[in-house]
């Protein structure tokens, strides 16, 4: 694909950190915090935008550090981290003992008088006391929380919530609680269900030891404790939310992070461009289990794998938002009377080559720091089966 190729100067300059250390920039060796310029409020969220030329053991920075960051739109971290370890060290995880009850988690009674056949699990990290802190991940939370509710009559109750803001321990999104949200999510789940998992944060990629990734990396979402605990990577993210969905019940992932493309792992991925369905079967040459047990996943990322997702106070209003995030739910409130898959993906795609023509994109330094591109991510679906984009509504 035309993005695979286009975004390749994000993977050049990428190190190979510490289990204690994070990407940064190989001539800055530090990760900024948040600049303001004009009306658009920006930060960088990785390494700098700027490609670093390796020559034998030398490393030389192509711009000065004071450019490293310059004003632009806020990345979250577009690179990859090959040295974490991502084993699970956590305990067990918790679920619904019975169809119709739930953990006992502030917000969450033991049971519930009646079965809610709409369950959902919204994530939102933000790593406030890190120098990569996210600011657009709470606004984006509480945004996918108010569309689940009014657009699509999700009960409150059956809403789980992670944030760092929370008071409970157990819906701070640690690797541990995450994890186990996401085996409550689909515990018992039946036909006639319908359920969603939503993160907003960090998303990054790491060796794929498996052989099961056709661009031989895996795809990972990070945990408030990731340095420590290590990322949840693609192949755990399948086993515990993809394997388990029986005959009648569908999810509905939307992942607002970098590298997020096929981060259920799932077999068919559509391409826009072209309006087909391309097979993502993985590579190896042992059978590795990637469908469900009948049921259906449905995967809308921030982007292509090789792309970074973007947070931009560019849409107006109080703070930051994720790009896909806010597209996605503007969107869906525009057209009540629902929009299909392909119209969906089509206004978001629409709406960012709007915002890369305004002025803010004019700008020359902009230009000469994004290679003429603002918003550089091209929204992504997936699916475990094949079906009609052009026909079939977006519900949840």
């Amino acid at each position: 694909m035309e993005a695979t190729s286009k975004y390749r100067s994000y993977k050049k300059g990428v190190s190979s950190p510490t289990n204690t250390a994070m990407h940064y920039c190989y001539a800055c060796r530090k990760i900024y915090n948040s600049h303001t310029s004009g009306e658009t409020k920006t930060s960088c969220r990785g390494c700098c935008p700027f490609p670093c030329n390796v020559s034998n053991s030398t490393l030389e920075h192509e711009k000065s550090r004071e450019n490293c960051c310059l004003v632009g739109p806020v990345k979250k971290i577009g690179t990859k981290l090959f040295k974490l370890d991502n084993s699970n060290k956590n305990g067990n995880l918790i679920g619904c003992s019975s169809s119709s009850s739930f953990p006992s988690v502030i917000g969450f009674p033991s049971s519930l008088p009646t079965r809610y056949n709409k369950r959902a699990v919204l994530c939102g990290v933000s790593y406030t006391k890190r120098k990569f802190r996210l600011k657009g991940t709470i606004n984006d939370t509480s945004n996918m929380r108010d569309l689940l509710i009014k657009n699509f009559q999700f009960p409150n109750e059956c809403i789980r919530v992670l944030t760092e803001e929370e008071q409970n321990t157990k819906l701070i999104p640690t690797k541990q609680n995450i994890l186990e949200s996401l085996r409550w999510l689909v515990k018992d789940c039946e036909a006639g269900d319908s359920l969603v998992f939503y993160f907003s944060g960090h998303g990054l990629q790491q060796p794929d030891l498996k052989e099961d990734e056709i661009d031989g990396l895996d795809e990972t979402l990070c945990p408030v404790d990731f340095i420590k605990e290590g990322m949840i990577v693609d192949n755990d993210i399948n086993s515990t939310l993809v394997w388990p969905l029986k005959k009648g019940v569908t999810l509905h992932a939307i992942v607002d992070a970098c590298h997020s493309g096929t981060i259920l792992d799932l077999l068919h991925v559509y391409n826009y461009q072209r309006g087909i369905w391309e097979d993502n079967k993985p590579p190896c040459r042992e059978p590795i289990r990637k469908h469900t047990s009948g049921g259906l996943a449905i995967c809308l990322s921030a982007c292509d794998d090789s792309q970074v997702a973007v947070d931009s106070a560019v849409f107006g209003g109080k703070g930051m938002n994720g790009v896909l995030t806010y597209l996605f739910t503007k969107t869906i409130r525009e057209y009540p009377g629902g929009i299909t898959y392909k119209g969906l993906l089509g206004k978001m795609h629409d709406e960012i080559k709007k915002i890369n023509r305004s002025r803010y994109c004019n700008n020359r330094i902009l230009q000469r720091i994004f290679h003429r591109k603002y918003i550089a991510q091209d929204p992504l679906l997936s699916s475990s089966e094949k079906f009609d984009v052009s026909t079939t509504i977006f519900t949840l």
